[in-house]
């Protein structure tokens, strides 16, 4: 491909932008499963000669116009695979189901549970067979990285929390909340599945960065969550998120070539026999991970 990237950035709610780095193009990326979300900008940072791209993609398209259940996830980190990206930082608004986790933290979660219904979770749903490792859905580099650009621009954080990814675009009821609370979850979205799923596919090692916007609806004290509550704090958020991203950089630079641990792991994950193999799937899946298949 003619472009060419270091990192995947997939923001959501209210994080759009790449603040403080020069845009170097804004491009459209067809895959073998369709488009992106939106076309995806690419930014650099530079410093003392040395480069870090980023491929930065609205997963919600911009203006917030896909919902949560039609996110086309294949397509966008497949988009992210073709660019060359060897890893994926994702942003994302969430509830808390936690005191300790108030409006305008953030989260870097270690563990998910799925509560999606209506998705398509794989690149391997034909007649190749794959099965990969997702014990740790996160990457503890990436995590690391995160954690302490977070600290260093002053903001509150919490780590290695579990994340509960609902299918919406409703929120929850009461008694799913306390439910879930009671599982000793500490957060809830709709956007990180099957979105790390995917990345795990694809050898991307992935890290989302969570920030708080409501207490969800376990609290029988207050009302239930309702999505104005939401956007009034996820403006604050999205800045904050910029300042996140402008401190991680220089991290994110030093690492650059060194962050990929899950190259060759799909490999080992193949079952169908080679002779099994559909030529129109292997030439479809050749694409993201050639001679793999």
């Amino acid at each position: 491909m003619k472009f060419r990237a270091d990192i995947g950035v997939i923001g959501g709610t209210g994080v759009y932008g790449v603040e403080g780095m020069k845009i170097l193009d804004t491009i459209e990326v067809k895959t073998p499963w369709g488009k992106p979300s939106d076309k995806i900008t690419l930014a650099s940072y530079e410093h003392e000669s040395k480069k870090l791209t980023l491929a930065f993609l609205p997963r919600h398209g911009k203006g917030h116009r896909i919902t949560p259940s039609k996110v086309p996830a294949r397509a966008n980190i497949a988009a992210l695979k073709l660019l060359g990206c060897e890893a994926v930082i994702a942003f994302s608004a969430v509830g808390s189901l936690k005191e300790e986790i108030p409006p305008g933290y953030f989260v870097l979660p270690n563990q998910i549970i799925d509560r999606t219904r209506h998705r398509v979770d794989t690149f391997y749903d034909g007649n190749i067979v794959v099965h990969v490792s997702f014990g740790d859905p996160m990457d503890e580099k990436l995590a690391g990285i995160l954690a302490a650009a977070i600290r260093k621009v002053n903001l509150a954080l919490c780590e290695k929390e579990t994340l509960v990814c609902m299918e919406g675009p409703q929120f929850s009821t009461r008694a799913e909340s306390k439910l879930y609370k009671s599982w000793g979850a500490g957060i809830i979205n709709m956007s990180v599945l099957p979105e790390a799923k995917l990345a795990r596919e694809m050898e991307l090692p992935y890290q989302m960065i969570c920030m708080a916007t409501d207490y969800d609806a376990w609290r029988e004290e207050s009302h239930a969550v309702t999505a104005d509550e939401v956007m009034a704090v996820v403006k604050k958020n999205s800045d904050n998120a910029q300042r996140v991203l402008s401190a991680a950089m220089p991290l994110l630079l030093e690492e650059k070539g060194r962050l990929n641990s899950l190259v060759g792991s799909v490999r080992f994950g193949i079952i169908t026999a080679k002779e099994k193999r559909p030529s129109g799937e292997r030439r479809k899946l050749n694409k993201v991970l050639p001679g793999y298949f």
